[in-house]
């Protein structure tokens, strides 16, 4: 199978999403950059890099045929012409379970390559369980 050619960092970010609410770790790993410096976070987790770990981790994830339900929100997106930094507000949850997650930060970083744009730094934090946390977070970027 080839790896696709993601045109933008939207894009690649859309597939990102896909993969995981599809269960698929194949269309979930060809969205990361094949670089060995690549960076993983999940929710209080430690700080994973590389393919392999990252890959390991995901597989765990999604065994079991988990799949997520994610729902993204309040995206603030910074680009230039070789990388893009997106950073929004997740809830997640199973498809199998209607109960939702505490909400997340997350921020995903793609940087445009010669076969297109991909992913090298997934990080997802909880949010403090503030009153309208969100409306405190500014958007503007600097």
């Amino acid at each position: 199978m080839s790896k696709p050619t993601f045109t933008t960092a939207l894009e690649a970010e859309a597939a990102f999403y896909r993969a995981l609410a599809e269960g698929d770790i194949e269309a979930l790993m060809a969205v990361w950059s094949e670089e060995e410096d690549v960076v993983c976070v999940h929710p209080g987790g430690p700080r994973i890099v590389g393919l392999a770990a990252i890959r390991d981790t995901w597989r765990q994830i999604l065994s079991g045929g988990n799949r997520l339900q994610i729902e993204t929100s309040q995206p603030v997106i910074t680009a230039s012409a070789a990388m893009a930094m997106h950073c929004v507000f997740e809830r997640v949850g199973l498809q199998s379970r209607e109960q939702r997650s505490a909400l997340l930060a997350v921020t995903n970083v793609y940087v445009r390559g010669a076969s297109g744009w991909h992913m090298v730094l997934h990080h997802a934090s909880p949010v403090p369980d503030l009153p309208d946390f969100g409306e405190l977070s500014p958007r503007i970027v600097h």
